[in-house]
């Protein structure tokens, strides 16, 4: 019964990471400037890189399995 129950709970835990796996950078990219767009921030960069290469920079997402980064910069023109 126990075995059972860590059965369902491993499945749980891991269909969420499943689901994201395949989500394009661009979709995650678009959705975060709409929620950065309907709070009024203006004046920002959004930008894919690969995970390996964020440094100090804002992460304010991840796509593709978590091996690309989105990351926020002020200034520049708005990236949707």
């Amino acid at each position: 019964m126990k075995a059972c129950g860590y059965a369902i709970a491993l499945v749980l835990g891991v269909l969420p990471a499943l689901a994201s796996a395949g989500t394009p950078c661009d979709e995650v990219k678009t959705a975060i400037a709409a929620k950065l767009d309907a709070k009024g921030v203006k004046d920002y960069t959004l930008e894919v890189v690969a995970a390996a290469e964020v440094a100090d920079q804002k992460v304010v997402g991840s796509c593709e399995g978590g091996t690309k980064k989105i990351v926020y910069t002020r200034g520049g023109a708005s990236t949707p």
